[in-house]
């Protein structure tokens, strides 16, 4: 059928619209993942500007992890963006997963950025 969404897109449209219906007072913590690899940036909206990333492909990260793509990988991105969004000075974000369902690799970022300091 011409014109029909998938459901990831769908999804990913009815979390932005309830991200955009909360006041922008934090900057956004956004996942994305491919099979190979997982990525995460703080964003503030407001400035448009990238405050911290992490992924896999990461120098240090690259080698301390066996895959990029299993929830060891997510749980080491999660807590190195909450580092990073800590020294430039973000303690609280507000979770973006894209269109993808919290579960597996995106929950054990989010879970990993928590522990590391994040609060959302």
């Amino acid at each position: 059928m011409a014109g029909s969404k998938t459901s990831t897109q769908r999804r990913r449209q009815r979390v932005r619209r309830a991200l955009k219906q909360r006041p922008n007072t934090f900057p956004r913590l956004s996942v994305f993942r491919s099979h190979k690899n997982i990525y995460a940036q703080v964003i503030d909206d407001l400035k448009g500007v990238t405050v911290a990333a992490a992924s896999t492909l990461d120098g240090d990260l690259r080698k301390s992890v066996k895959s990029g793509g299993d929830k060891a990988a997510a749980e080491a991105v999660g807590k190195l963006v909450a580092e990073r969004a800590k020294k430039a000075g973000v303690a609280e974000v507000v979770f973006d997963r894209g269109g993808y369902i919290y579960h597996g690799r995106v929950k054990a970022l989010a879970d990993a950025a928590r522990e590391g300091g994040l609060k959302f």
